[in-house]
């Protein structure tokens, strides 16, 4: 047996650690992460490629939390570490479940994928992450309502396979591209009509009916417990200066996989439910505290007026110019420019779309870009919207998410607040298994809920905001008339519209 020897050398985000043989033949390659969440992790080399991408390293110039950066100062991290810490999770969950049931038969392989897919299931966020696909994108391109990032990522991650010629580093290291590519991209993001016909025949091609579990560790359409949330909770009550109840480590330790009609899935323990609950509620005080935080939503509203303008605006300095590579060299004269609303149509160009283009139109010159970069100013000067102020609707349902009607220059937005599953209580969609009996699954009775626990999961607020400081600049605005004509169309309760003239003091 050749002496092994220890070589280590730094690279620019850890240390590399080679273990050779006495022949100089590596055999063992892991690179060492100092992750301010999770500690020192160690990530197999063919994450480490990916890694190394144009593709990837795109998110760090990506907010986690979009425009909350502007509300809470702390709130600086990216994209990149979190898709990194994902990454990390899905492996120690993946080894766990082989470790302490060899029978589900999980090989290297599959953790492998699965730590693939938890790695670029983030890809294919645009500026300010979910600003780009929920508020921009659906007013810029109507065409486009449907689309979100979850689609992105799936192109930019066959994108980034592609361009990178990475084919051939995951059969190096021991992956068929021809299934193991196909099981990745429907790790990150599962075909919602697929999902419906759970039910039926198994809908998958890139791991059979037997590792159905596979598909729960990075997204889980089941009951929403994956290891992308453990890690943004996590990360996010981080760098927010929240504090966090739910313990993760805790559900790593007690996570089985049981079967439960034919299928399986993965469960907790069921002294587990307390911990799995303060999860959710730590979801909902993320979304009051910060996600949905009035003064982030404006900022967001104002980014998104001033994208919307730019956008408007044919050949500008805010358009993504690429150049086509021409025998590999990409200083040739073939250039394409894409407006920020197409630039999802191309890979290319998305992957040089960042939170940069803040930058771009803030510090232009373009007369053309005058009004998007008023707004931009508004933001950094702090003369942002006015907050009127909310109301609660007595019935959840009566207004879609996302509905955003302007009169005058006013607007109202809707505001969508739950636990994750809707007007559901996800803990009824939790299997959980007995120390008695660690294979048969369960789900809990409404009867043995304790009853202190919430009864309601879901509410919508309805937000005020005006884009002026002088509502009465304009005399023939009317605003009073307008809003009781358009609570009436919508079938708003009255006393909305005495609400908001109290705010306006009309």
């Amino acid at each position: 047996m050749p002496k092994r020897r220890l070589a280590l050398r730094r690279t620019r985000v850890g240390l590399l650690f080679w273990v050779i043989t006495g022949l100089d033949s590596v055999i063992c390659v892991l690179q060492v992460f100092n992750d301010p969440i999770h500690g020192h992790i160690e990530l197999h080399p063919l994450l480490v490629k990916i890694i190394d991408t144009p593709q990837f390293q795109r998110l760090r110039s990506i907010k986690q939390l979009g425009g909350a950066y502007f509300v809470y100062p702390g709130a600086s991290h990216n994209r990149f570490e979190h898709s990194i810490g994902v990454a990390h999770l899905a492996g120690k969950l993946g080894q766990a479940l082989k470790t302490k049931q060899p029978d589900l038969n999980i090989t290297d392989r599959d953790i492998l994928c699965v730590q693939i897919a938890g790695l670029c299931h983030d890809l294919g966020h645009g500026p300010f992450s979910h600003l780009f696909d929920a508020m921009f994108i659906p007013r810029a391109r109507p065409d486009k309502k449907e689309w979100k990032h979850e689609t992105a990522s799936l192109a930019m991650f066959d994108h980034l396979v592609k361009s990178n010629g990475l084919e051939v580093e995951m059969e190096q290291y021991g992956l068929i591209p021809s299934e193991d590519l196909t099981f990745i991209k429907e790790m990150i993001h599962i075909d919602t009509k697929k999902d419906q016909e759970k039910t039926s025949t198994w809908p998958y091609e890139g791991r059979k009916e037997d590792k159905s579990f596979l598909y729960e560790i990075v997204s889980n359409k089941e009951n929403g417990i994956d290891v992308d949330k453990f890690d943004y909770f996590a990360r996010d009550c981080y760098h927010l200066g929240v504090q966090i109840n739910f313990d993760y480590r805790r559900f790593l330790k007690f996570a089985r996989v049981c079967e439960v009609d034919g299928r399986k899935h993965i469960c907790v323990r069921d002294k587990e439910e307390d911990n799995m609950s303060e999860m959710f509620h730590t979801r909902l005080c993320l979304h009051r505290r910060a996600y949905q935080h009035k003064v982030n939503k404006i900022i967001e509203t104002m980014i998104t007026d001033a994208f919307l303008k730019a956008d408007s605006v044919e050949n500008n300095e805010s358009t993504i110019t690429i150049y086509k590579a021409i025998d590999g060299k990409t200083e040739s004269t073939e250039k394409k420019t894409f407006r920020l609303s197409k630039a999802i149509d191309d890979m290319e160009a998305y992957t040089k779309l960042t939170d940069a283009v803040f930058e771009q139109i803030l510090n232009s010159t373009s007369e053309e870009l005058k009004d998007a970069r008023h707004i931009l100013r508004r933001i950094i000067t702090r003369k942002l919207y006015r907050f009127l102020g909310e109301t609660r609707l007595d019935d959840p349902t009566e207004v879609s998410t996302n509905v955003v009607v302007c009169l005058y220059c006013i607007t109202l937005s809707t505001i969508k607040m739950d636990y994750g599953m809707k007007r559901e209580d996800p803990i009824d969609h939790l299997y959980f298994y007995s120390k008695h009996n660690t294979t048969r699954a369960f789900k809990r009775k409404r009867c043995q809920v304790s009853r202190i626990r919430p009864t309601c999961f879901s509410e919508r607020l309805v937000r005020f905001v005006c884009k002026k400081t002088d509502l009465k600049a304009d005399p023939k605005a009317d605003p009073r008339a307008e809003f009781k004509k358009w609570c009436k169309a919508k079938g708003f309760p009255e006393y909305q519209v005495i609400f908001i003239n109290k705010l306006l003091n009309i």
